[in-house]
């Protein structure tokens, strides 16, 4: 054996035994014995992986004992009894997807990546709670369900009307010419409103490409390796709280019908629904639009007037359509519309003062 290939031996023998540490600790800490099994469970595996590692490096199996003190134990430790292994779930999901890229590049250890991401997906069946995003969905039925164009239309009003509103407030604290703080709002909305659809395009297409190439990889994996994703389907829902024979029941019945098992694997373990992937142009088309909507609000009384009452107006309509935008989005994620028109008020009110007193002081600048 040259050194090269021993040493990286003793780094996947110390990786699984940190590893084995990590899940011995959290079966410790958690109080729900079927999840604090499945902990148990993974501890024995990464043991197992430990053990092939060991004979490797002329190491006898019986004496391998996972790490005991470090500073990154301890403080997984506090931190799975201070808000619970759940918590904990994403960061040991990333080690295992780092053992996943290890392994997947070594003839010698491909079996042990199959078996990772196993581990990984067990692991996110046990990550508890809905994360915000999916909370806020259930609590507003189907109304951000609607592969993003929702979620893009909320941040393009948001951006129109704060960017616009402080930036004619910021051009009209250095000038009093209403000709040129049109142009600018103008030049800021059509600028702001070709940028939000290029940026959302390019996010929700990227993203969509990333979605498809993970369902293509899953519907390969379960026309090759059936015999695996059953069982991890079936180790899904036992850490979603199934007995052990209804789980391999379900998941038997799933998978017999190759439709029905890319759905739903798709579902459990990518998190995705392969009907609402996202539509590019549309998340696109509707952040423009909406950024122009909410940037022309505070420039609309320059294009029919000039001077002070145009710019009082400007004031008063743009404080007053963050007040609603503010209201109306709270309301229909069912917090207080009080506090939210109030936040949404401050807080744009605050970028507009800003603005206005920075363009007050470059205008007096320029005019001396």
């Amino acid at each position: 054996m040259d050194r090269s290939r021993q040493a990286t031996y003793r780094q996947y023998l110390k990786t699984e035994l940190e590893a084995a540490a990590m899940y011995r600790l959290m079966a410790a800490v958690e109080q729900d014995g079927d999840r604090s099994k499945i902990f148990e469970e993974l501890f024995d595996a990464e043991m197992r992986h430990a053990s092939r590692w060991a004979e490797k490096l002329d190491i006898d199996p019986s004496t391998l004992e996972p790490t005991s003190v470090g500073l990154k134990l301890r403080a997984y430790r506090l931190c799975a009894r201070l808000f619970g292994t759940a918590r904990m779930v994403p960061l040991l999901v990333r080690g295992e997807a780092q053992d996943i890229t290890a392994y997947a590049s070594d003839p010698e250890a491909r079996d042990f990546a199959i078996e990772e991401r196993r581990h990984a997906r067990a692991l996110r069946g046990l990550s508890g709670d809905l994360d915000g995003l999916e909370a806020m969905r259930a609590e507003s039925g189907r109304l951000f369900d609607d592969g993003g164009s929702f979620r893009a239309a909320v941040l393009g009003v948001n951006d129109g009307l704060v960017s616009n509103f402080s930036l004619v407030m910021g051009v009209a604290g250095g000038t009093s010419n209403s000709d040129i703080i049109l142009l600018a709002g103008v030049a800021g909305l059509l600028a702001g409103a070709f940028s939000m659809a290029a940026g959302e395009y390019i996010s929700m297409r990227s993203q969509r490409d990333l979605y498809e190439q993970s369902l293509e990889m899953e519907e390969a994996e379960i026309r090759d390796w059936p015999e695996e994703e059953e069982e991890e389907l079936a180790l899904i829902y036992r850490a979603k709280g199934l007995p052990r024979d209804e789980s391999e029941r379900i998941a038997k019945q799933i998978m017999a019908r190759p439709d029905v098992a890319l759905e739903t694997m798709a579902r459990e373990e990518l998190g995705l629904d392969p009907s609402k992937l996202g539509s590019p142009w549309r998340a696109a088309t509707s952040s423009s639009m909406a950024f122009l909507a909410g940037a022309s609000v505070p420039i609309f009384p320059y294009v029919f007037g000039s001077g002070d009452p145009a710019f009082a107006l400007s004031g008063i309509m743009g404080a007053a359509a963050l007040l609603g935008v503010g209201g109306l989005l709270s309301g229909l994620t069912g917090k207080s519309v009080r506090w939210g028109a109030l936040r949404m008020l401050l807080a744009g009110g605050a970028a507009a003062s800003v603005t206005y007193g920075v363009g007050s002081l470059i205008g007096v600048t320029i005019v001396g």
